[in-house]
């Protein structure tokens, strides 16, 4: 199962800061977290940056495997 890790105002839409789904790519990822934690998480998730292994996922198309760790981080701002 992928690993997936909430911050700020994902983990506070969701209720906890993390999840393990078994999802194909980035979209299919999306799909079930939106399901699984209802409208307003998904609207937090679209402004959300995703990163994979550190990397940012900037396509729905990316492949996950069950041994990679996805990070949900709202934008945020500082100085």
């Amino acid at each position: 199962m992928t690993t997936v890790r909430f911050f700020a105002a994902a983990a506070e839409a969701a209720a906890t800061d993390g999840a393990a789904l078994d999802a194909a790519t980035v979209g299919d990822l999306r799909a079930q977290l939106a399901n699984q934690y209802g409208a307003e998480f998904e609207r937090v998730l679209g402004r959300c940056s995703l990163l994979v292994n550190g990397t940012r996922a900037t396509d729905d198309a990316v492949p996950l495997s069950s041994s990679d760790s996805v990070d949900v981080l709202p934008p945020f701002a500082g100085g």
